[in-house]
């Protein structure tokens, strides 16, 4: 139809940015991605370019609308979606970022972590913020560079400076609010769970000034409107910007877990696995983050148990353009099937050091039980495993916390929603499955990060009437369901957690050596 209105999403990832188009019952009309550089300037940092993740945010947003044809005054909103922890910071004036942002992946603050957790800091940190001390979050990040960018403080105090995620990068640039939700800022470091707002004894810790922070909106709310007519080419047409969710909890809204107990993993560069706990925040004794999951207007906060992977997806690019022993990650798959098994091959991929529940930043990729008979097939199978075992990981850890906070672990078992490029590997769902020993259930919408945020702008003008209506519109694809018997599963994960001592042990090496 012509003059059907419909949603659209910014979803900003890692690699590269998204735009889709969905229309009221939750099917993609529309869309369009592109990559964007990444910059690796010594061991251990990455960073992006803010201007060109702005600038093919632009693209994607024209191109998607051009290709199907959709006039900019039928997209009745545009909400945001966007890789977590990432820093930006820019000038207020130009707008022009002052230095590249520092990725999520980074782990330059390594040290800076370290003497939090000498002087005794990491138990507060944790109670106020639902998170451990690891480089992973914001605050470090944006502490080195108005650190080490030659007066970059100085002009931060000045009130020259603007600081965020990217959500608030782009909200920025769109409508020239400066302002980010819950869900993002409950991932920086420097944001009480509790009071919902910044906390000023961390900001005091860490030195960074209120001022170039955002203000914290509710996740479905109007922030501004952006001319998307004159995007692309046409009359004015200003159009609300009405959603930010971080990228996961995006993931667990597009995926309708808005029940306690539901349960989503995103398959993506990392894997991210978020438990729906309700309005009280559950404080995790086994590795785990207590964060926002979503906050509503005029609704109480949504909280959420995750567990957070830094390589998952990420294992398979390395094997494609690092060994270059695979042309394409798909090929993944065949390789898999062509062997039994592994052939006693376990690999550990902690490129980045080890996130949940282990937290050991010096950790580093681990290949175990190599032979002369080991083949490329085997390491592929390897690599897939490993994303379902660092899973398995988490579960286990997250049905503890769960007991241990007397919640109801049966309702988070029954099954786990799957998104995420990764789910489309038929090999991986089914060992996951057989792993956890429960049903793996893959969504009809692949996309459901991109979903989560359409539905949060949409809820804030009206086009959906509430959850309700949202959890209907949610469909499956595929079904997996386990077919590994009992003992052997343990027996392969036992193997794997062997494995992953010998990483930890080498981390524990590596950290004594000058």
């Amino acid at each position: 139809m012509a003059d059907e209105r419909l949603i659209g999403a910014i979803d900003q990832g890692t690699t590269g940015t998204r735009f889709m188009v969905f229309d009221h019952a939750a099917r993609a009309r529309a869309g369009a991605y592109r990559e964007h550089r990444q910059f690796f300037p010594r061991p251990g940092w990455v960073e992006h370019d803010a201007d060109e993740i702005w600038q093919n945010t632009r693209s994607v947003i024209a191109e998607a609308l051009r290709s199907a044809d959709i006039a900019p005054e039928r997209v009745s909103a545009i909400g945001v979606t966007n890789q977590r922890e990432t820093v930006v910071v820019w000038d207020s004036s130009t707008g022009e970022p002052v230095h590249n942002a520092i990725v999520w992946q980074d782990r330059r603050t390594v040290d800076h972590v370290r003497a939090l957790e000498r002087e005794g800091r990491s138990e507060d940190i944790r109670a106020r913020t639902g998170l451990t001390s690891d480089p992973y979050f914001s605050a470090t990040k944006l502490v080195w560079l108005l650190r080490e960018v030659p007066g970059l403080r100085a002009r931060a105090e000045r009130g020259e400076l603007l600081a965020g995620t990217v959500d608030t990068w782009l909200i920025w640039k769109l409508t020239g609010a400066h302002v980010t939700d819950a869900t993002n800022a409950s991932r920086t470091m420097l944001f009480n769970l509790h009071v919902m707002d910044w906390d000023a004894d961390l900001l005091a810790l860490f030195g960074v000034p209120r001022e170039v922070l955002p203000e914290v909106r509710a996740s479905s709310s109007v922030y501004g409107e952006f001319d998307l007519g004159a995007l692309v080419g046409g009359p004015s047409a200003g159009v609300p910007v009405a959603g930010d969710l971080g990228d996961q909890q995006a993931a667990l809204f597009g995926q309708a877990c808005f029940g306690p107990g539901d349960t989503k993993n995103t398959y993506g560069t990392g894997s991210f696995l978020l438990r729906n706990t309700g309005p009280t925040p559950v404080e995790s004794r086994h590795g785990l983050l207590t964060t926002v999951a979503y906050h509503l207007p005029q609704q109480a906060p949504c909280y959420a148990l995750e567990g957070s992977v830094f390589i998952a997806g990420a294992a398979v690019q390395w094997l494609r353009d690092g060994l270059k022993v695979i042309a394409s990650a798909p090929e993944t798959e065949g390789l898999a099937r062509s062997v039994p098994d592994t052939g006693g091959v376990y690999f550990v991929p902690a490129l980045t050091g080890l996130g949940a529940p282990y937290w050991e930043p010096n950790a580093r990729g681990t290949i175990v039980g190599l032979t002369r008979g080991t083949a490329v097939a085997h390491l592929a199978r390897a690599a897939l495993e490993a994303i379902a075992y660092q899973t398995r990981d988490v579960v286990e850890a997250m049905a503890a916390d769960v007991a241990a906070a007397g919640l109801d672990e049966s309702a988070g078992r029954q099954c786990l929603k799957v998104d995420g490029g990764a789910v489309g590997n038929d090999f991986l769902c089914q060992f996951q499955s057989d792993l956890l020993g429960m049903p793996v259930v893959r969504p009809a919408v692949g996309e459901t990060t991109a979903l989560g945020a359409a539905f949060a702008a949409g809820l804030a003008v009206g086009y959906w009437r509430d959850l309700d209506e949202v959890r209907g519109l949610w469909r499956a694809d595929c079904t997996f369901e386990p077919a590994l018997d009992a003992a052997r599963r343990d027996e392969l994960y036992e193997g794997w957690q062997a494995a992953v001592r010998a990483a930890l042990c080498w981390a524990k090496e590596a950290a004594g050596r000058p």
